[in-house]
């Protein structure tokens, strides 16, 4: 975590710290939580029924992060062990990173800066590396969460058109603030939308949400921005038809099997591929953690952490 932060815990708290920053090995972390009473994972450490029952003293774990796929919230449940998360302070960064690939993938920003780098490039011309303009396209948002509100913001002031689909449809108030229309039917909305972006959690539910069958729904110059989890998408079938020009192109930030990518998605030219960037400020990483401090510091003093996350709730 930040040095500020780990100072800040240091300062109160006896730490069990990796110090390599390299992830722990599944047996390195079963071992370690033996003794411990409060575990910070990443989101990128599985803490599944056997990690945590071997934590005996365990009581809470104060993930550093917004999602919770990688702990197993219903062991945890039944063995009494409180589960916090870190909302809100990751929003505006992952909305203002869809916001940026959608309009690098829109006006071809990486096909205009490769001519100019290989030396193909001779001049201006009217037909050089047309975009396409996103004012006035349609938006189709899945999940109209906090992150998917962030996001309608930034583009309804670029002159989109907000569709959304969600289990259950947002207040009346927040549809007119962004003259949102909502879908009940997922595939209805990806049929008209030109940019499709995704932040709803992942659950077993939402698994290849967009699975191959509902990738065909696509039209042909959609663009889809996946910023929460690689495992909404079906990857495969995502890079087949990006590799075949079946869609107009894709920004992705979240892997189906991360680090690892698709190889195919590697060799295709209408793509932005991050390394898992959304939250990657420095504001955003300090603020993570002052949120651990803060759902840690409750839990101590015996109140209720603030971002106690349930299992039921996160479920639904």
């Amino acid at each position: 975590m930040p040095e500020k932060i780990e100072k800040k815990l240091q300062k109160n708290y006896t730490i069990v710290q990796n110090k390599t920053d390299k992830r722990y090995s599944y047996k390195d972390l079963k071992k370690k939580i033996q003794e411990v009473d409060i575990l910070v994972p990443c989101i990128t450490d599985t803490i599944d029924a056997s990690i945590i029952k071997a934590g005996k003293k365990l009581k809470l774990i104060a993930n550093f992060g917004n999602g919770v796929d990688n702990i197993d919230l219903i062991t945890a449940e039944d063995r009494k062990v409180q589960v916090t998360n870190t909302p809100d302070v990751l929003t505006d960064d992952t909305a203002d990173l869809v916001l940026t690939m959608t309009l690098i993938i829109s006006r071809k920003i990486l096909l205009a800066q490769q001519k100019l780098k290989n030396g193909s490039w001779k001049g201006w011309g009217p037909n050089e590396t047309l975009g396409e303009r996103i004012k006035g396209k349609k938006l189709g948002i899945i999940g109209m969460g906090r992150i998917g509100s962030a996001v309608a913001k930034r583009m309804k002031m670029l002159g989109m058109k907000i569709k959304y689909h969600n289990r259950k449809r947002v207040s009346k108030k927040i549809e007119s603030e962004y003259d949102a229309k909502y879908y009940r039917n997922l595939e209805e909305m990806l049929a008209c939308s030109d940019v499709i972006t995704i932040h709803c959690p992942f659950t077993p539910e939402t698994f290849h949400l967009l699975s191959k069958k509902r990738l065909k729904f696509l039209k042909k110059n959609c663009i889809v921005i996946n910023t929460s989890r690689g495992e909404i998408v079906d990857e495969e079938a995502l890079a087949n038809i990006l590799f075949e020009k079946k869609i107009g192109g894709a920004g992705l930030d979240v892997f189906e099997h991360e680090p690892q990518v698709t190889m195919k998605l590697l060799e295709c030219d209408n793509v932005v591929l991050l390394p898992h960037i959304s939250s990657a400020t420095k504001e955003s990483r300090i603020a993570m953690g002052e949120r651990v401090i803060r759902n840690i510091e409750n839990f101590v003093k015996g109140k209720l952490p603030p971002d106690r996350v349930k299992y039921r709730n996160y479920k639904h």
